[in-house]
């Protein structure tokens, strides 16, 4: 089994993976941290030395040494789906499952972690809010195609677990 978690930051896919990987008894990634470790250096400084575009080829190409795994659970980039096909070929490979919490939701997570994180590092709360808003409506297209989609309160281990056995 290979679950694809999917969501703007701040959406749980971090906290998921673990969760679901401990209950389903499966290896558990976080491609962010992958890369940084592949490339020898934070996102941010990625973002900040080689740019976007190097780092979306960068993801892609890790995305799909995925497809070489039997069994994962992978919380994916918050733009990971956009780029690259990488959504069409998530869901060729295995369940994606899209975290979709609140826009004030995800702003109460991460209004303490803007430094943190190369899109967020110039916003204040109101500005978080606004550019939050803005990208998710540039990603539902791309996160709307994923198998599964649950919304604030159903993202739970229970649900979780009831959709990926109703999927698989």
């Amino acid at each position: 089994m290979k679950v694809f978690l999917l969501g703007l930051m701040g959406s749980g896919k971090s906290f998921w993976k673990k969760e679901l990987a401990a209950k389903l008894k499966l290896a558990a990634y976080d491609l962010d941290l992958l890369i940084e470790a592949v490339e020898e250096a934070s996102i941010a400084e990625i973002f900040e030395t080689s740019g976007e575009t190097y780092f979306r080829k960068a993801e892609a190409k890790l995305l799909r040494w995925f497809g070489e795994k039997k069994s994962f659970v992978l919380a994916t980039g918050g733009g990971t789906p956009c780029f690259h096909e990488n959504i069409k070929w998530m869901n060729q490979q295995g369940i994606t499952i899209w975290l979709d919490e609140p826009v004030s939701v995800l702003v109460g997570r991460l209004k303490n972690e803007t430094n943190n994180r190369p899109l967020l590092n110039h916003l204040d709360e109101n500005g978080l809010q606004q550019y939050l808003e803005k990208l998710l409506v540039e990603r539902t297209p791309y996160y709307s195609q994923a198998n599964i989609r649950l919304i604030g309160n159903e993202i739970n281990l229970k649900t979780l677990l009831l959709k990926i056995k109703a999927y698989a």
